[in-house]
């Protein structure tokens, strides 16, 4: 195969599983807030002190500080989300709806500067081999881009129903799909024998919800199936590199120009659309949303926001 080597039946039965078990977590956090505080704040506490000491330290391929700081962040997101969500103003509060915005940003810079960092290493480093090149410094600028294309966090709703899903209207179909291509790019670029899994299966994971369950939720989508994916590699960090199910990358350097080119050409379209959006209608997008005119939007802005609490 092209990205990678070749995918054994198994391993594809093993990709669709865990897209479904992500999917399936997702859920059941949505469904209950009290199971939300379970799964991300008291088994991280357990695993913190009990498992990641072990699973995770030096020399391991998920001991790196990238993925200490990606499980605390995205810990926080869903933290966070559940304070807008159930926490009686806190979705009023004109500053505390800059927390979505702020702690996605976070999350795409941490990447976009290890990005830049493998670009200069080579062979084996921390148990994953880093083919380091322009591809690394092309698909920094993009996720950079996807920073600058944040726009309608002032938008931001929870919907009135049992679920209280936090909504952002603004954070639309072409931007999710630029985060997509830039996200699988950087994990191929900075972890590519992990990107199967951790690239492909867990982006598709919260794409279809944000796409066919729940729309406008993407963010919170994200955070939650990045959240369960970080624990449980951090847990298990055999299962992406070493195990049965792991599939290698094909490390060509034609695919890493690939992965990395279509997501700067796609980040690249999403800010010149976005550019254009603000100069014709003179939008100030760190005040007012960017895209209220797109049905899309207006599909999300719609989604009754005074039915009954269930």
């Amino acid at each position: 195969m092209f990205l990678f080597e070749a995918v054994p039946w198994y391993s594809w039965v093993m990709f669709f599983v865990v897209i479904a078990a992500l999917m399936l977590a997702n859920e059941i956090a949505r469904a209950n807030k009290w199971v939300s505080l379970l799964l991300f704040l008291v088994l991280p506490i357990i695993l913190t002190i009990a498992v990641w000491p072990k699973t995770a330290g030096a020399g391991s391929s998920t001991g790196t500080w990238f993925h200490w700081v990606k499980v605390y962040s995205a810990l926080a997101g869903c933290l966070g989300f559940m304070g807008l969500r159930f926490i009686k103003g806190w979705d009023k509060n004109k500053y505390l709806l800059m927390f979505p915005a702020i702690i996605l940003a976070i999350n795409i810079m941490e990447a976009v500067i290890r990005d830049f960092q493998v670009s200069n290493l080579h062979g084996y480093i921390d148990g994953v081999m880093m083919v380091g090149g322009p591809w690394n410094i092309m698909n920094g600028i993009a996720g950079i881009l996807n920073i600058i294309t944040i726009s309608g966090w002032m938008g931001i709703v929870i919907s009135r129903d049992k679920h209280r899903d936090m909504l952002w209207p603004d954070q639309l179909w072409f931007w999710i799909i630029a985060y997509d291509l830039w996200n699988f790019a950087y994990v191929y670029n900075c972890v590519s024998d992990h990107a199967f899994y951790a690239g492909a299966a867990l982006l598709i994971s919260c794409t279809i919800p944000a796409f066919f369950i729940k729309k406008g939720a993407w963010l919170q989508h994200r955070a939650q199936t990045l959240a369960f994916w970080m624990m449980f590699t951090m847990s298990f960090p055999m299962f992406v590199g070493e195990s049965r199910f792991s599939v290698a990358s094909s490390h060509s350097e034609a695919a890493l120009w690939f992965v990395s080119g279509l997501a700067l050409a796609a980040n690249v379209a999403v800010f010149v659309y976005h550019v254009y959006k603000i100069v014709k209608f003179k939008r100030n997008p760190f005040k007012q949303e960017v895209y209220p005119d797109l049905k899309a939007y207006q599909k999300v802005a719609d989604t009754p926001q005074t039915a009954e609490l269930a």
